[in-house]
């Protein structure tokens, strides 16, 4: 399976922010969305940050509350790790267990098309183990 089977199934849609939204906002959308990252766009929808629940919690932490007012550029990760949908999803888990992460924006042509989880990965990891068991057992059962 790869990344264009898991945006088949849960969707394109991905919130974004733009580099200079304060961190107080960006913490409102996470909230607001039930989500765990804000993708940051540039111009033409380029990928030029990310941020998580995790950023603004460090950041807090290390600065106090007054950082919030602050723009999220200067608390993203600025070097995103991205997918392709062509890329597998073995491709996905290597390099977010490698650079522990949680989340990676889909890019293609250098637009932003999509975002996967690390629960999306699992999700069709476990679908995919299921429907190899479910082969299995017809297999035997017929054999």
């Amino acid at each position: 399976m790869n990344v264009a089977a898991i945006l088949k199934l849960k969707g394109k849609g991905v919130f974004t922010a733009s580099a200079d939204t304060s961190l107080l906002e960006t913490a409102k959308l996470l909230e607001q969305h039930g989500i765990g990252c804000i993708v940051i766009e540039g111009e033409e929808g380029k990928v030029v940050g990310i941020v998580s629940e995790r950023d603004i919690v460090r950041a807090i932490g290390q600065s106090g509350p007054k950082v919030l007012k602050d723009p999220v550029s200067g608390y993203m990760t600025k070097t995103v790790v991205t997918a392709r949908e062509a890329d597998t999803i073995d491709r996905l888990m290597s390099e977010m267990t490698t650079h522990r992460f949680r989340h990676m924006p889909v890019v293609e042509r250098g637009r932003l098309i999509g975002l996967v989880s690390i629960g999306d990965v699992v999700k069709m990891r476990i679908a995919e183990a299921e429907m190899e068991a479910a082969a299995m057992r017809e297999y035997i059962a017929t054999g």
